[in-house]
């Protein structure tokens, strides 16, 4: 099976006190593993037993009757990628070429921070809020649910979870400090800049890019 719940890139408490060890407990520790054994079992048995996450995600994506299976696969993917996006060492500002296409982009990391919390505060019901490389350009998108840029041909940078599991053991329906906090104390800017060197160059090279080849670990 190439399919594994992967480790914390960090320790439960290493977030603190922005995000506790026990909302990493229960969302990395149920809600995350859940996805991924739901993912395992759908897939048991089949051609896709083998493939990695990014290809099940793809195909699901394409193939209407696949939504159970797109859902969690989609989930799992978003969730590797989330725990990346953020550091113990995280917040403050990119450095570097980011920085660079961000001024470039946005007009300023403030007009891009301003956006990103206005997004995330402001998206409705669950889901995701990214910052993408797409159309050699930056954005920031929102996806419901689990749906996923990897899933629209965009290349994810970096992702903010704003389900309600989350963030409500910490915050309660204080969305908006959640967010504050995210952006300002735990984005792992150097993961974020690793994926835009890499889309960027992808982007130069072919005519299309491979967003699947952002999440570390979980190509098979």
């Amino acid at each position: 099976m190439s399919i594994e719940w992967p480790k914390l890139p960090y320790s439960t408490n290493a977030l603190e006190p922005h995000i506790s060890a026990s909302t990493l407990d229960i969302h990395h520790g149920k809600h995350h593993r859940a996805y991924v054994e739901k993912t395992k079992l759908l897939i048991a048995g089949t051609a896709l037993a083998e493939r990695s996450l990014d290809d099940i995600v793809s195909i699901a994506a394409s193939k209407k009757r696949k939504t159970t299976l797109f859902n969690n696969a989609a989930q799992a993917w978003n969730h590797a990628f989330y725990w990346n996006s953020m550091s113990p060492e995280g917040g403050g500002e990119p450095r570097g070429s980011l920085a660079d296409r961000i001024e470039m982009d946005f007009g300023s990391f403030v007009h891009f921070t301003e956006a990103f919390k206005s997004a995330a505060v402001r998206h409705f019901a669950s889901g995701w809020v990214w910052l993408v490389f797409a159309r050699n350009k930056l954005e920031i998108v929102s996806t419901s649910n689990a749906d996923t840029p990897i899933a629209h041909g965009k290349a994810p940078l970096l992702t903010m979870d704003v389900w309600e599991h989350a963030y409500y053991l910490d915050y309660r329906n204080r969305r908006a400090e959640y967010v504050a906090n995210f952006v300002e104390k735990l984005v792992n800017w150097e993961f974020a800049t690793g994926n835009f060197q890499r889309a960027a160059c992808r982007s130069t090279a072919e005519p299309g890019n491979h967003p699947q080849d952002h999440v570390p670990g979980n190509r098979s």
